[in-house]
């Protein structure tokens, strides 16, 4: 059986770098978060492997990130931050592949100015390098970025590529196009995967209930299948609006009655196989 795998979540440490993304003032996730914060989360709802992803665009952060992997047998893996546009990215990723812990790239793209900077000429050659050595790249798009997705994958089809955040659609306010008609065109592209994670801070924060998730969720599994879905919390953003615990909950409740198959799927083996875990 594959382990119970979580694939995406984050870590860090406010006295090494500053998220300038994260909202000012008192906020829940302006506190350290680290593995021993996880650990008894994920144990307390059968969680075997995690994979940390980049919340910060270092190199520096994409170190310590590794270094935590191999500090801590739950962590499986890491999707790590590059400077695409770097004409020198090879160098970097060589330096980065001879980390076993080393599974993945992610940029922030859904906060870039240009909604359109996956096409620029200079991402392009940097995800020509991650897909000419088989690096898995995490999407992180919000509805309105998903029709760049296609012209990407028509340009780069050797590209692998998953969906974070089943691409953040607007479930606070129960809108379901363009969303909708433009990630099914992206899941009609065989071997783009899709995280189930991210939901909960996309709906009411304080009023959410799984329910709210699961007409999102079912629309998901009828475009991806169950082959091509992982489970993630996005912990710890997700304690915006929930606990780790909720989240989990949440997530086997929106994803429905699945077969042993299938939730091991989901809950791990598409996880394992995307990113070689």
């Amino acid at each position: 059986m594959p382990s119970v795998v979580d694939s995406h979540h984050h870590f860090w440490d406010l006295s090494k770098l500053d998220y300038a993304w994260m909202p000012p003032g008192d906020s829940v996730l302006r506190q350290n978060r680290l593995p021993a914060d996880l650990k008894p989360l994920i144990e307390g709802v059968g969680v075997q492997k995690t994979v940390i992803v980049q919340a910060h665009s270092s190199l520096e952060e994409a170190h310590w990130l590794l270094k935590l992997a191999a500090e801590n047998e739950f962590v499986a893996g890491v999707v790590a931050w590059v400077d695409l546009t770097d004409p020198g990215v090879g160098s970097t990723l060589d330096q980065l592949q001879r980390d076993p812990y080393f599974k993945g790239v992610r940029h922030i793209w859904h906060d870039e100015p240009d909604e359109a900077w996956i096409m620029r000429p200079d991402v392009l050659r940097g995800l020509r390098e991650l897909a000419s050595r088989d690096i898995p790249f995490d999407l992180l798009p919000r509805p309105r970025h998903l029709p760049y997705i296609p012209r990407l994958l028509d340009a780069i089809p050797e590209l692998r590529t998953v969906v974070d955040h089943i691409a953040k659609p607007l479930i606070s306010e129960g809108l379901f196009d363009p969303w909708e008609s433009d990630l099914r065109r992206v899941a009609e592209i065989p071997g783009v995967y899709c995280k189930v994670s991210g939901m909960v801070t996309e709906a009411d924060t304080e009023n959410w209930k799984p329910d709210d998730l699961t007409p999102y969720v079912s629309r998901v599994v009828e475009m991806f299948g169950h082959d091509r879905l992982m489970f993630g919390s996005d912990w710890p953003v997700c304690t915006l609006a929930g606990t780790y615990e909720q989240v989990f909950r949440a997530a086997e409740h929106a994803l429905g009655p699945m077969s042993d198959a299938n939730r091991a799927a989901v809950f791990g083996g598409n996880a394992e196989r995307f990113y070689g875990l």
